[in-house]
């Protein structure tokens, strides 16, 4: 049986749902979709929003501040169970995971924090580090244990929004952001330890060194119609799962959000 996995960071589910963009949603009959950065908690949404026809819906928002982060998921597969956040309280209460447990596989959609701000001197100046890079690596450390644990009952599968580049070829401007949070080492050096551990990129099993592949652009520039963009919303499954991988797309055609939605196919 083939299922189709799609994930998609809205940049406010309330906002991308007033634009064209969003008929993507609305339209699409995949079997999983998951959301990130959907800045809203369940009761500000209105019904066509909490649900989807032929779907069951699951959210986790943020209680830290509202309006902000915020995951959901709408799948047509039934869950055996579902967790929401991560097992250590210091990584809870910004709604950033949802883990859903299917009959073949373990599903986790993510909105991974991003690095923050950066640390100024006395004088004003970059210091070179970032507010956030420590619970961001704090987080993923956390997550990774989880998965590992979990994957030795069956198979994982996840995506999200990692904010992070792994490589050279996954943003357009890699020499001029090496000491900007997204593309640090120790950022990049996580996704070489999921690799190493047995995590396969599907975008780049099935696509190769394919150049210009990005999947979030900024607005501040208007770095889309350029395509100045950088590839930091992922599909990564266990390598148990490497040969049911049927596709690995990035549709760039949809509009509404400074992200579009990544697709992954499996045979499973």
């Amino acid at each position: 049986m083939q299922i189709t996995l799609s994930s998609w960071n809205v940049n406010g589910i309330r906002a991308v749902a007033g634009k064209e963009g969003f008929d993507w949603f609305r339209n699409s009959s995949y079997d999983v979709i998951g959301l990130q950065e959907t800045k809203a908690s369940v009761d500000q949404l209105d019904d066509s929003l909490k649900t989807k026809p032929g779907y069951e819906s699951f959210f986790c928002s943020s209680t830290v501040k509202k309006g902000y982060s915020g995951t959901a998921v709408f799948s047509k597969l039934k869950p055996l169970s579902v967790e929401y956040e991560l097992p250590s309280p210091e990584f809870q209460g910004e709604g950033r995971i949802i883990h859903l447990e299917f009959e073949k596989f373990h599903f986790f959609n993510g909105y991974f924090p991003n690095g923050g701000a950066a640390i100024l001197n006395e004088k004003g100046r970059p210091t070179g580090e970032f507010k956030r890079v420590p619970y961001k690596m704090g987080f993923f450390d956390c997550f990774f244990d989880y998965a590992q644990k979990l994957r030795e009952d069956k198979p994982i599968v996840v995506c999200g929004d990692f904010n992070i580049a792994h490589k050279p070829i996954d943003l357009a401007r890699p020499k001029t952001n090496e000491t900007n949070t997204g593309f640090l080492p120790l950022e990049r050096a996580f996704l070489d330890r999921m690799v190493d551990a047995g995590y396969v990129d599907t975008f780049r099993q099935v696509n190769g060194d394919k150049p210009d592949c990005y999947s979030w652009w900024s607005y501040k520039t208007f770095a889309r119609s350029k395509n100045i963009g950088w590839r930091i919303d992922y599909f990564f499954v266990s390598d148990e799962l490497k040969n049911n991988i049927v596709d690995a797309r990035i549709e760039n055609e949809v509009l509404g959000s400074d992200h579009c939605p990544v697709t992954l196919v499996l045979d499973i």
